[in-house]
C-alpha cells in the first residue's frame, strides 16, 4: 500500500454481497457503519442465480417437526439437531422480514403479498421435502431477493457498497496475553491496482462456497472459497469440507455456461430420462426424481458412465405448455435461446458442483474461532446441512444466522475498540506478472484434477493422486504469489488451491460413504457419527 493511502475504518466490514452479506448489513446498519465488499459486480454472487426458493413452515398441514425430520434425513445423521431446530423455528420470521423488505414472492392469486399475509404465498415442493414449503418468486427467487436487498442497502446511509474490491487476507492483532482478534482486512482495489487496509471492529465473511474448484459448476464466477481460505490462514477451524454437493441438473450445452435447471421442475412432475426415453430413477430410490440431490446426482453419473453418454434428459413436456411457461419463465426463456422449447422438448442435463456443505466453524451467532470474526452463509459451517444439504435450506440459513450475528454485534459494538496498529501492505519486493499463462494453466489443471479425482464418486487411489498433484500446485502458486503483485485471478487461484487441499484432506479422513461423500473403497455407512474437523 502507498503511504499516502490512509486506512478507512468501519464498524463492520462484510466480505461478500449475497443474501447473507446484505442481510447482515441491513440488520446492523441501524447502529453501525457498514462496508460491503464485492470483488465484481454486486450480482455476481450465488444468490442472484438461485432459482428454487426458501424453505419455511407456513402451511397448516406442515410442521416444524416435519421440516426438522426431513432435514435430518437428508443430512444422513450428521446434522446438528439443535441447530436444525433453531433455524427451522425461525423460518417464518425470516420470510416475514423478506416480505417486509418488499421481495415480490409468488402468491396463490398471482398478485403481491398483502400486509404480511404469509398464508397467501405459493408453496412448491423440492427433493427431500415431505410437504410443499418452498417460498419462491417464480423460478428466479434469488434474483428477486437480491435485487430487493441490494436496493435497500443502496438506500441506507450507513451502508457503503464497494464494488471491484477483492479481499486478500485478514488483519490479526495479538495482545500481550496472546489473545488474537480480527481488526480489519487487506483488500485489492482493482481500479487502482493497489492493496489497501480497512480497519474494522468486526469482519464478517460472506463469500459463498468453493464450487469453482471443479471443472463443471452451477455457480457464478465468484465461488472460489475466498472466505474459507482467509479464515484458515488466520487460524480458524474448518469442518466437513468433503461434502461437496453436485446439483443433478445443469443445462448441457456448449454455450450454456453454469445454467442451473432448478429441481422445482422435478417437484412439479418433470422426469429424468435416458437417451432412449426410459426413466431410471425408480431403479435407484423409491422417491424417484424427488430423492435427495446426492442420490439423484450419483444415479445420473452412474447412467452416463454405464452408457457412455454425454448427458441425460429432464422432461416436463407432458405438462400443459401454459403451466410450464407460467411457473418456469426464466428456464423457458433461457433454454429457448439455445433452441430448446421445454414445453415440447427434453432438456439435456448433467451434474455440476453446486454447494459447499462444509466451511468455517461458527457458533449459533455466526462467530468463528477468532475474536471479532464472523462467517455467514455458504462460507460457514453451522451444523445445519450435515452430509447433504436439503434443497432451499441454504437461503433460510443465510437469513437466520445473519439475524443472530447482527444481534451479537449489536451487543458488543459499544465495548469493542478499533486497532491503532494497522500495518501497511508491503509490495516493495514484488513485480508485475510477466507470464499470466502460468496462472491460467494452473487454474485449469487444478479444476480438472478436482473433477476427475475428487468428484461425485471417489476412492483412495484417486484422492491420493489428487493429493500429490495439489501439493505441487500449491508450491508453484505460493512461489508465484510471493514474487508478483496480486491480481484478482491470482488471489482466487491461491484460495482455490488451499480449499481444494482441505477438501482432499477431509475426504481422505472419512472412511465411509455418507451423503455427498461416496467412496468405492468404503461403500457402507460407519456407525461412528463424527464431523471432520481440521485445525491449522
Amino acid at each position: 500500500m502507498n503511504s499516502e493511502i490512509k486506512p478507512r475504518h468501519y464498524d463492520l466490514l462484510i466480505i461478500g454481497s449475497g443474501a447473507a452479506g446484505l442481510t447482515l448489513a441491513l440488520r446492523t446498519a441501524p447502529f453501525a457503519r457498514v462496508a460491503v465488499l464485492s470483488k465484481g459486480e454486486l450480482n455476481q454472487g450465488a444468490t442472484f442465480y438461485a432459482q428454487g426458493g426458501i424453505a419455511a413452515v407456513l402451511d397448516d398441514e406442515d410442521s416444524i417437526d416435519s421440516h426438522v425430520s426431513d432435514t435430518l434425513n437428508a443430512g444422513v445423521g450428521l446434522c446438528h439437531r439443535n441447530v436444525v431446530e433453531r433455524i427451522v423455528e425461525h423460518s417464518a420470521e425470516a420470510v416475514s422480514w423478506l416480505v417486509d423488505q418488499g421481495v415480490p414472492f409468488t402468491t396463490t392469486s398471482g398478485g403481491e403479498v398483502a400486509g404480511g399475509a404469509l398464508d397467501t404465498l405459493h408453496l412448491s415442493k423440492e427433493g427431500g421435502h415431505s410437504h410443499r414449503r418452498i417460498i419462491h418468486a417464480t423460478d428466479a427467487t434469488g434474483k428477486a431477493v437480491f435485487e430487493t436487498l441490494k436496493q435497500r442497502a443502496m438506500d441506507h446511509p450507513n451502508i457503503e457498497l464497494l464494488e471491484g474490491y477483492t479481499a486478500v487476507d485478514l488483519v490479526i492483532e495479538q495482545d500481550e496475553s496472546q489473545h488474537r482478534r480480527c481488526v480489519g482486512a487487506y483488500v485489492l482495489n482493482q481500479a487502482s491496482e493497489t492493496v489497501e487496509v480497512l480497519g474494522c471492529k468486526f469482519v464478517a465473511l460472506a463469500t459463498g462456497g468453493a464450487s469453482k474448484a471443479y471443472l463443471y459448476t452451477s455457480n457464478p464466477d465468484g465461488a472460489s472459497g475466498d472466505g474459507i481460505a482467509m479464515a484458515w490462514r488466520a487460524g480458524c477451524s474448518v469442518v466437513n469440507m468433503e461434502f461437496n454437493q453436485f446439483h443433478p441438473t445443469c443445462l448441457y450445452h456448449p454455450h450454456a455456461k453454469s445454467f442451473l435447471i432448478t429441481e422445482a421442475l422435478r417437484g412439479e412432475g418433470a422426469t429424468l430420462e435416458l437417451p432412449d426415453g426410459s426413466r431410471f430413477m425408480p431403479r435407484f430410490d423409491p422417491r424417484e426424481e424427488l430423492a435427495p440431490r446426492d442420490i439423484v446426482a450419483r444415479a445420473i453419473d452412474h447412467e452416463m458412465k454405464r452408457l457412455g453418454c454425454d448427458c441425460v434428459y429432464l422432461n416436463i413436456s407432458h405438462k400443459p405448455a401454459e403451466f410450464v411457461r407460467e411457473h418456469f419463465p426464466t428456464i423457458y426463456a433461457r433454454c429457448l435461446e439455445f433452441g430448446i422449447d421445454i414445453t415440447t422438448q427434453r432438456i439435456p442435463v448433467v451434474p455440476a458442483a453446486h454447494y459447499t456443505c462444509g466451511g468455517v466453524a461458527v457458533n449459533e451467532r455466526g462467530m468463528t474461532d477468532l475474536s471479532n470474526l464472523y462467517a455467514v452463509g455458504e462460507t460457514s459451517f453451522t451444523g445445519l446441512h450435515g452430509a447433504n444439504r436439503m434443497a432451499s435450506n441454504s437461503l433460510l440459513e443465510c437469513f437466520v444466522v445473519a439475524f443472530a450475528a447482527a444481534e451479537d454485534i449489536g451487543r458488543r459494538i459499544g465495548s469493542t475498540e478499533f486497532s491503532n496498529n494497522l500495518s501497511d501492505w508491503d509490495a516493495s519486493r514484488v513485480v508485475d506478472s510477466d507470464d499470466e499463462i502460468l496462472v491460467s494453466h494452473n487454474w485449469d489443471e487444478l479444476r480438472r484434477c478436482m473433477w476427475d479425482f475428487v468428484g461425485i464418486v471417489r476412492n483412495d487411489e484417486r484422492l491420493t493422486r489428487a493429493r500429490r498433484r495439489i501439493d505441487l500446485l500449491q508450491n508453484e502458486i505460493s512461489d508465484y504469489y510471493s514474487r508478483h503483485k496480486v491480481t484478482n485471478d491470482l488471489l482466487e487461484l491461491r484460495n482455490l488451491v488451499l480449499v481444494s487441499s482441505l477438501i482432499i484432506d477431509s475426504a481422505l479422513r472419512r472412511k465411509e460413504s455418507r451423503g455427498l461423500h461416496f467412496t468405492l473403497d468404503y461403500p457402507q455407512l460407519s456407525e461412528n457419527l463424527q464431523d471432520t474437523v481440521l485445525t491449522p
